[in-house]
């Protein structure tokens, strides 16, 4: 079976050709909505040395189990403007929050998340290995999470793991619909037919292309499929930082991931990145307030 294209490292070319099918959908359907601009979603163009935005990683909060409702409501009740999490399709395609393919680290089970059932997840203790006082915390649905978003004032990025189905996107962007949130969640993925998946349910729903390399292309790339920007590694960025003027001539935005030292803060700051992730959102705000301060 033929590995599905992905946008890690390829030439523009493949992502374009990948995700022009979306957009013809999308004509076919005789539909002309108003996008998503990268401004409106992720702020204005930082300047070397300006503070980015932050976005918490993995429910944005060392105060309760990653990807799990306690870290967001935590991060939420903390001010913090966006929140990231992960987000997998269990065997029966139903979109969890969870990280890694299995759910060793994190439950108190065992195996690949695409080999059980959205039941046999919700069964996993989620919350026992962070701290006895989140015993029994389950892993939550993606519509779950949505809910708690959508009584905020927060923005999100939902980082897909994997590779997607056109079914599971759909359901993706219709609970999006619904709770009005089209307009302040980006959609981010290393897998280039799962962004396309997204982009011919929703041409508002902004999209992000998750990288480990940069090709040499990448601003005439993102431009080309409509994507808002970049989230990129911090050693790619830094092995080619003049993609960054890059980008942002072209009207994009550039968030690094996952950054928890005042050095790498330090370091993507003074290149003018636009958003870092980052595992201590609280530190990183106090470190930016330190920065304004002196």
């Amino acid at each position: 079976m033929t590995a599905p294209p992905r946008t890690d490292g390829l030439p523009a070319l493949l992502i374009v050709c990948v995700l022009a099918v979306a957009s013809v959908v999308i004509g076919a359907m005789g539909v002309a909505p108003s996008r998503v601009t990268a401004e409106e979603l992720l702020g204005a163009a930082r300047d070397p040395g300006e503070t980015a935005f932050v976005a918490g990683h993995r429910g944005g909060t060392t105060a309760a189990p990653e990807n799990t409702l306690p870290a967001v409501r935590e991060a939420l009740r903390a001010g913090f403007e966006y929140v990231e999490v992960d987000l997998v399709l269990t065997a029966d395609g139903h979109a969890v929050l969870m990280h890694d393919r299995t759910v060793d680290r994190t439950t108190d089970g065992q195996g690949s998340v695409a080999a059980l059932t959205l039941d046999e997840v919700r069964d996993l203790d989620a919350g026992s290995w962070f701290s006895p006082a989140f015993a029994g915390t389950q892993v939550p649905t993606a519509e779950e999470f949505l809910d708690v978003l959508a009584g905020s004032h927060a923005r999100a990025i939902l980082d897909l793991k994997g590779t997607w189905t056109p079914e599971a996107a759909a359901t993706l962007v219709g609970s999006l619909v619904e709770r009005d949130l089209e307009r302040v969640v980006a959609v981010a993925s290393f897998d280039a037919r799962t962004l396309a998946y997204v982009q011919a349910r929703s041409e508002v729903v902004a999209r992000l292309i998750s990288l480990k390399k940069l090709p040499s292309d990448i601003a005439h790339a993102v431009r080309q499929v409509g994507a808002r920007g970049i989230l990129i590694g911090r050693k790619a960025l830094e092995a080619q930082p003049e993609v960054i003027d890059e980008l942002h001539a072209a009207g994009l935005r550039v968030i690094v991931y996952t950054l928890n030292s005042d050095t790498q803060w330090g370091r993507v700051t003074d290149l003018g990145v636009d958003g870092i992730v980052t595992d201590d959102a609280g530190l990183l705000y106090s470190w930016q307030q330190g920065l304004a301060d002196g």
